[in-house]
């Protein structure tokens, strides 16, 4: 069952690349991520390709259920460039997504690349918010089901949460080696340094007492993009 989800997540990712990568395009075949050089690009340096293996472009676990015993009740398994140095210039990436009963994937948004969900396992309520129109932000959500897709447009804020009391898992794919991950309410509230609370209390609407408390807290960050 894990292995077939996997190709189908991988077979999602490879025919969405072209219409979703937002990664410059590979001039040669591969271009492996060298994470000793000491050129600074955007990207990574290419390895010697005499020295490339089948290990550059090859990595497991994705069958194994991550720990989601926090207080957002979910974890993200994240395969990008900094993992998988084979992605490096290939303008693709993915990641599983555990979900304890009734676990979250809070709001957040990936300002580098488009993503598609696959649910694999479970009942999620997904969805985007879009970005200022005359008529507002408006949400675009839905209940899905295993074996259902839904896509999240690149930049814009977007979200999972399991309806069911069982255990649910998703597996995404992103048009880019590195997609970029801001959360919504770490980057409000648990930025370093601090946004000053007299900002934050006038765009949000709440006592400065209230941003404080917000501010103090430990802010879960389930997907930590290296």
């Amino acid at each position: 069952m894990a292995a077939w989800v996997i190709l189908i997540v991988a077979l999602l990712a490879l025919s969405s690349s072209r219409a979703l990568a937002s990664d410059p395009s590979p001039l040669q075949d591969f271009c492996v991520a060298d994470f000793d050089s000491n050129v600074f690009v955007n990207g990574f340096p290419c390895k010697d390709p005499t020295t490339v293996t089948a290990d550059d472009f090859h990595i497991s676990g994705l069958d194994k259920v991550s720990n989601t015993d926090n207080d957002l009740g979910a974890n993200i398994t994240l395969v990008n460039v900094n993992r998988l140095p084979g992605l490096n210039t290939l303008g693709v990436a993915m990641s599983r997504i555990d979900y304890a009963p009734f676990g979250l994937n809070p709001p957040h948004s990936h300002p580098r690349s488009s993503e598609i969900l696959h649910v694999a396992e479970g009942t999620l309520y997904a969805g985007f918010v879009t970005s200022n129109t005359e008529k507002g932000n408006i949400l675009i959500a839905k209940k899905l089901s295993s074996g259902d897709a839904f896509v999240f447009p690149q930049g814009l804020m977007h979200f999972q949460f399991n309806l069911g009391d069982t255990n649910a898992v998703a597996f995404a794919a992103f048009g880019s080696q590195s997609p970029g991950l801001i959360t919504v309410a770490n980057a409000l509230f648990g930025s370093k340094p601090s946004i000053p609370d007299y900002i934050l209390s006038q765009a949000v609407q709440l006592s400065k007492t209230t941003v404080d408390w917000l501010q103090q807290q430990e802010w879960v960050d389930i997907a930590r993009e290296y």
